[in-house]
């Protein structure tokens, strides 16, 4: 069994972790800098990657939707790209649902 020395040691060990007010505050700022550097500013980064893809679409690009369809692209509206899948076959897709730009 325990002795009253053994137990009051543990006990005193258990208590005398917790001795930095501010541990609850600083594991959270750390916990938030991670969160913020392994996930929202990697999407924030893609984000504005794929902004910058939209707004220099111009007919004749090779692109891939969201959907998997590659084409050339036909047209360019406001909210719409239309594109030419195979010849004489073109689709109106929205311009966001443009994903990719192929080379050639």
């Amino acid at each position: 069994m325990f002795g009253i020395s053994e137990a009051h040691a543990m006990a005193g060990t258990a208590a005398g972790q917790g001795n930095n007010p501010y541990s609850g505050l600083i594991m959270l700022v750390l916990m938030f800098a991670i969160f913020y550097f392994l996930l929202i500013r990697p999407q924030q980064k893609r984000a504005k990657e794929h902004k910058e893809l939209i707004e220099s679409l111009k007919v004749g690009d090779q692109v891939v939707t969201a959907g998997g369809i590659h084409g050339k692209v036909a047209a360019l509206q406001d909210g719409i790209v239309t594109v030419e899948v195979a010849t004489g076959v073109k689709i109106k897709v929205n311009r966001s649902s443009i994903v990719s730009t192929l080379a050639g």
